[in-house]
């Protein structure tokens, strides 16, 4: 035979042994993380890492756990430097979407601290990794992660900061919108909107919910669409049209629901609000989804409100406002309009009282009402203003004036005629049973 100086050698199977040592190492360490040594978890996942000749998969691994480990443990000095290790491996050791799929459950993990500076410093040192990798999606969620920390906060100057960045990702070089990035445009849409939301800033706020809705090109998770529809609601609700509030409220439910999140109860609450305001007779939990949420804690105190409110009883209305004060007056938005809901039911009441009279005595409505004299003589303004009575007062009396048309005179004097002989006939029964 003839010698082609090739020379075979083991190299090949030292490698293979290695490989096999060093998963074997990784997996009694990962056995050691499930028994509760945490010490020796850590310790065999630093092994792990030592034992590659490069930067691999194995040690990618053992980074990962041990950075959850250090943050289980409260070691955030270990488990910032851990992970910036962990990060000069996305280059070149694992494959892109594995990189991406470990970092986001990580940034996962550590976004529940509620230490802030730790979470500044976590997106901060992703960013920096991520500019050197470019990354773009894992760079899109990293500042999304930080606009909301920083959202969560207040810090509205750096969100809005950081929102410029991510809308200049969603456009063009030319400047128009990506069609691509529609679904990543809206979650951005959904932060900002819910900044204007919490400025106040309806002017803002109306012309991004609108752009918002206009985008067709993305499939968004529900729970996105579930924040614009409320924060919708709540501005529609600033500019008392009640209407569409509910219907904002309503879908803003559905997407809460469907994507399994608890604010659908929020929501929910909002949409009985709004039917209390615009004086709907629907009841909201009628609604084939709605109705699973009847009985719901949060929800059983404002459906016993949607009772009392649709029966005019405005005495149970403030009964049960008073006794579940802390679960209705501790949301700022609902109590934002509680006064509104007050004036709605004592100015149903209020109509019922001087439907069958043409004068009648303010006091006698302040006390049918409860409510100071002052207190009608502004509900008897609102209505006059509003025209939806035709009246005036007379302040030196004390009374108030209705003013009818000839069918509205005839009713009136039926109702009386009917009081009087109600009055009749209770007396000739109480002499009745006197006598019995």
């Amino acid at each position: 035979m003839e010698d082609y100086g090739f020379e075979y050698s083991d190299d090949e199977d030292e490698d293979e042994d290695l490989d096999a040592d060093i998963e074997n190492q990784y997996y009694n360490s990962k056995g050691l993380l499930e028994s509760g040594s945490a010490q020796e978890a850590l310790d065999g996942f630093a092994s792990v890492i030592e034992m590659e000749s490069e930067p691999g998969e194995w040690g990618f691994k053992a980074l990962k756990q041990t950075v959850k480990l250090h943050f289980k443990l409260s070691n955030h000095e270990a488990m910032i430097q851990a992970y910036r290790k962990l990060l000069t491996y996305v280059k070149s050791a694992v494959t892109r979407n594995y990189s991406e799929k470990v970092i986001n459950s990580i940034l996962d993990a550590v976004g529940a601290s509620p230490d802030v500076e730790l979470l500044r410093e976590f997106y901060q040192t992703t960013l920096e990794a991520l500019a050197e990798s470019k990354n773009d999606r894992l760079w899109f969620k990293t500042n999304l992660k930080l606009c909301k920390m920083f959202f969560s906060m207040r810090e509205f100057p750096n969100v809005s900061k950081i929102l410029r960045e991510l809308y200049a990702f969603c456009r063009n070089e030319d400047g128009s919108a990506n069609q691509a990035r529609g679904t990543q445009l809206l979650e951005v849409y959904a932060i900002e909107i819910q900044m204007f939301t919490e400025q106040k800033n309806n002017k803002k706020l109306k012309e991004l919910y609108q752009r918002a809705l206009a985008v067709t090109s993305a499939i968004p998770h529900p729970y996105i669409l579930g924040i614009i529809r409320e924060c919708g609601g709540k501005m529609h609700m600033a500019e008392r049209n009640w209407n569409a509030a509910a219907t904002d409220f309503f879908e803003s439910f559905k997407n809460y629901d469907e994507a399994g999140q608890p604010r659908r109860v929020r929501s929910l609450k909002y949409l009985v609000l709004a039917n209390m305001l615009m004086e709907s007779n629907v009841n909201p939990f009628d609604a084939q989804e709605a109705r699973p949420f009847r009985t719901d804690p949060e929800v059983v105190a404002i459906t016993s409100l949607v009772a009392a409110y649709q029966r005019n009883d405005i005495e149970r209305f403030e009964a049960l406002l008073e006794l579940n004060r802390k679960q209705i007056m501790e949301d700022a938005f609902v109590r934002d309009y509680v006064e509104d809901l007050l004036k709605n039911i004592r100015t149903q009441v209020l109509m019922r009282v001087i439907k069958p009279y043409t004068r009648v005595g303010i006091p006698f409505i302040a006390g049918e009402l409860k409510i100071p004299e002052k207190d009608v003589e502004a509900l008897l303004v609102s209505l006059i203003l509003d025209a939806r009575i035709r009246a005036r007062i007379d302040q030196l009396n004390n009374v108030v004036e209705i003013q009818r048309d000839p069918t509205e005179a005839a009713a009136a004097d039926v109702y009386k005629g009917l009081e009087g002989w109600a009055i009749a006939i209770q007396a000739q029964l109480g002499a009745l049973f006197g006598q019995i």
